[in-house]
């Protein structure tokens, strides 16, 4: 019996000494900024959407939201994207509370600009900020997805596969359709990218698109994406004309059969 009672000791002590695993912090929203940087994006488009983000977040009305929740913290990534696998983490993870923390993630954001990547996988983008929320160390009441992009999906498997994939694990996507007319992202131009994100990129509760027409309204309307995030509202309500016939379904594979048509004209 002495013998018993010495093996379950020994087996019983790394057990004792090991130290707990730490819990997750608890936050009003995990929120990853998920930003275009694709080479259809030009050098001065990159610089706009970096000072952008800054921008919006050394504001009062982010502050104010951030104070607004029940715990009065968010925590929150910057990752640029472009092609499949190619995700580049700029901020990772941090816990904001303050405004001195809102500034050092601004900080963070200009202190250099990197160039762009190459090809548009919007579904890559999502497959990495999914995988990138459950492995933090935060628990957040929200768990959002907040995506920029200027053209279609055209690498990796569909995007509507990664989406309901992400809307599957109760995160919430958002967009930010880039619909301006700059440098090569002219051959990739959709009219209607913003209709685009609506029915093939975004999802989840309260989930919204606010579409850039032009790079003077960008971090305003950064400012409005983060405000709204941050204290969970719905954006305001637009009167929609009304319509005698649905919409035809969207192509949410326009993207792939646009490059393969490209390339197909490259292709001697």
């Amino acid at each position: 019996m002495r013998r018993l009672a010495r093996l379950l000791a020994l087996i019983a002590a790394p057990l004792l000494a090991a130290p707990a695993a730490a819990q997750p912090v608890e936050v009003d929203l995990e929120l990853i900024l998920m930003v275009d940087v694709s080479r259809s994006m030009t050098p001065r488009e990159l610089e706009i959407q970096r000072r952008g983000y800054a921008e919006a977040l050394r504001s009062d009305a982010v502050y104010e939201a951030l104070r607004a929740g029940l715990l009065r913290r968010v925590a929150m990534a910057y990752v640029e994207w472009a092609g499949r696998g190619s995700q580049r983490v700029i901020v990772d993870w941090r816990l904001l509370e303050t405004r001195d923390d809102l500034d050092a993630f601004a900080a963070t954001l200009t202190a250099e600009f990197n160039a762009a990547l190459r090809r548009t996988s919007i579904s890559g983008a999502l497959d990495f900020a999914a995988a990138s929320l459950d492995g933090n160390a935060y628990a957040g009441l929200r768990r959002v997805i907040d995506v920029s992009g200027d053209g279609p999906n055209n690498q990796g498997r569909p995007v509507i596969r990664a989406r309901d994939a992400a809307l599957a694990r109760g995160i919430v996507i958002n967009g930010l359709p880039l619909m301006t007319r700059e440098g090569m992202g002219s051959q990739w131009h959709l009219d209607d990218l913003d209709r685009y994100y609506r029915d093939c990129v975004v999802g989840g509760p309260g989930a919204f698109v606010i579409p850039v027409t032009d790079w003077a309204d960008f971090a305003g309307a950064v400012r409005r994406k983060l405000v709204l995030e941050m204290v969970g509202a719905p954006p305001p309500v637009r009167a929609v004309p009304v319509q005698f016939a649905a919409p035809a379904p969207y192509d949410c594979l326009i993207g792939e059969k646009m490059w393969e048509q490209r390339r197909n004209m490259w292709t001697p």
